[in-house]
């Protein structure tokens, strides 16, 4: 059986200064200063951690390259795969990006704008590069595709672009089909409703998709301790769980997150 991958992120954005660093908000929204993020970086390629993911959360929406510089820094001090996202809008931002040292890259609305990109990047890098993230929001009406029942209420999941700024009328569980179908090795689930909440993973909308795909999916958005990726694993099958704030603040270290779950039955890589 494969192991479940704990994966710590990293948003990073500029501050007033133009200093790259690390903020941590709720549903995208109301970040707060966390720290540096080569020192963030460095300290979870010691902590156990089996990758890391690094995204500039505002590339997109301002129209900006991701900080490749920076990306240099961490991949100097990371030595477990690397997932950079942020602005990738052509296959020369893909090759920009893995050349500053990055394994893989996630593109959200680069790809959600131009799906030919994940054909592109496929041929030209390789499936294993090429990180679809998928950053969904509920809508309790029955316009998508895929319809669930959520608290006896229909719902659906609607892809977002621009960091969750903009809604964009696509089925989260339709567009992740057409995006494995394309070529995309990994596809990363983020929930805008769940994002900084800690409380859980949105298991419908990870359920929906892991059930639509064969594609590896990163659950992301919402965790809130070492039982919520239980939950992810065991409840929607997720392949690997993606944690923010309590790793960031110590609330609960990568060791002690592996050994609630391999004490309760769950494979992790120790």
């Amino acid at each position: 059986m494969l192991t479940k991958r704990i994966i710590p992120c990293i948003d990073v954005d500029v501050d007033e200064d133009g200093t790259p660093a690390v903020y941590t908000g709720v549903n995208f929204e109301d970040l707060e200063y966390t720290g540096d993020p080569v020192a963030m970086a460095k300290a979870y390629n010691e902590s156990g951690a089996d990758e890391f993911v690094f995204l500039d959360i505002t590339a997109s929406a301002d129209g900006r390259e991701t900080m490749l510089s920076v990306v240099e820094q961490v991949a100097d001090e990371v030595f477990i795969p690397l997932t950079v996202g942020g602005g990738i809008r052509t296959v020369e931002d893909i090759r920009e990006t893995l050349r500053a040292g990055a394994d893989k890259v996630s593109i959200t609305t680069g790809a959600l704008e131009r799906p030919e990109l994940i054909n592109e990047g496929a041929r030209a890098f390789g499936s294993q590069c090429i990180v679809i993230s998928v950053d969904a929001r509920r809508r309790y009406d029955e316009d998508g595709d895929h319809i669930v029942e959520i608290d006896g209420e229909p719902c659906w999941f609607e892809c977002t672009k621009k960091g969750g700024r903009e809604g964009t009328g696509i089925d989260a569980v339709t567009w992740a089909s057409e995006a494995e179908s394309r070529g995309a090795g990994e596809l990363f689930v983020n929930s805008i409703d769940a994002d900084g909440t800690k409380d859980g993973y949105d298991i419908p909308l990870m359920r929906a998709i892991t059930d639509a795909v064969d594609t590896p999916v990163i659950a992301s958005s919402g965790c809130g301790g070492p039982e919520d990726m239980y939950e992810v694993f065991t409840e929607a099958d997720a392949d690997a769980g993606l944690a923010a704030s309590i790793f960031h603040f110590g609330e609960y270290s990568i060791e002690e997150t592996k050994a609630y779950l391999a004490d309760r039955g769950v494979p992790v890589r120790r």
